[in-house]
């Protein structure tokens, strides 16, 4: 039985898309089977992996979550080895309003999902930047939520209103929701505030932050419009390096061990 792991933080811009795509793309470089499913209706994880949505393949995550559209139909094969994608589009800003007059509406997703779980190591699901109901429904379908965190001056601003969330959604639905990890992203070790910012994440989520750090990188913020991950489009840069160790670290907490 696979894992699913949300990718979420109601800030825009830490990270989260480029993490759901390379630290996927990472482990399954490590031998391991990988879904992404982009629930977020800006679909950057989808264009990142070389996908838009064609009239000649138009199912997508909308169909799946509101048509009950059996998620195979929709998933795509990329360009990695055992790394498949459910992409989103445009359609599923829609989705948040059409869910709300469903019965059980934060549990869609995860009944959408069941039958992924077999076929899958670990299916990670790209949260958009809001706590609206695809966000919800993420965190009523996962088992553990990873937080990417940017190293600058507001960082801690609104974790406590994603942390409110986590723990409602363990009251009412989903109540071994854990935290997978912190990442810290876009990590800057010449400033100043970034360290004290790193230093201030690990007290405040203490055994919880990743030691491995994501920096700030060039070929990092290229690659997504060439429809590729870090590893795919330049496997050298410092990047790629970092989400490689990252598959690393998340995989020995869990005490499983890479293959490469």
């Amino acid at each position: 039985m696979g894992s699913i792991i949300a990718i979420a933080n109601q800030k825009g811009g830490v990270g989260k898309t480029t993490t759901a795509v390379n630290l996927s793309a990472a482990l399954a470089a490590a031998d391991c089977r990988v879904l992404i499913v982009d629930c977020d209706p800006q679909a950057n994880a989808s264009s990142g992996l070389g996908f838009q949505q064609t009239e000649s393949e138009p199912f997508t995550l909308y169909e799946v979550l509101i048509e009950g559209l059996p998620y195979d139909t929709a998933k795509r094969e990329t360009q990695i080895e055992q790394l498949d994608l459910l992409p989103s589009s445009r359609n599923l800003a829609g989705a948040n309003l059409e869910l709300v007059d469903l019965s059980d509406r934060e549990l869609i997703l995860w009944s959408r999902l069941a039958d992924a779980l077999a076929a899958y190591d670990f299916i990670f699901l790209d949260c958009p930047p809001a706590l609206d109901l695809l966000t919800l429904n993420a965190l009523v379908a996962a088992d553990s939520v990873l937080i990417p965190i940017q190293c600058e001056y507001f960082a801690l601003e609104g974790i406590s209103s994603l942390l409110d969330t986590i723990d409602r959604v363990r009251e009412f639905w989903n109540p071994d929701l854990m935290i997978e990890g912190v990442l810290l992203t876009m990590f800057d070790e010449r400033t100043t505030l970034a360290r004290q910012v790193a230093s201030d994440l690990q007290e405040f989520f203490e055994g919880q932050v990743f030691d491995t750090v994501i920096p700030r990188n060039v070929r990092l913020a290229e690659a997504p419009s060439h429809g590729r991950s870090i590893i795919q489009y330049d496997l050298r840069s410092r990047g790629a390096e970092s989400y490689l160790g990252l598959a690393r670290e998340f995989l020995f907490r869990r005490g499983q061990h890479p293959s490469h």
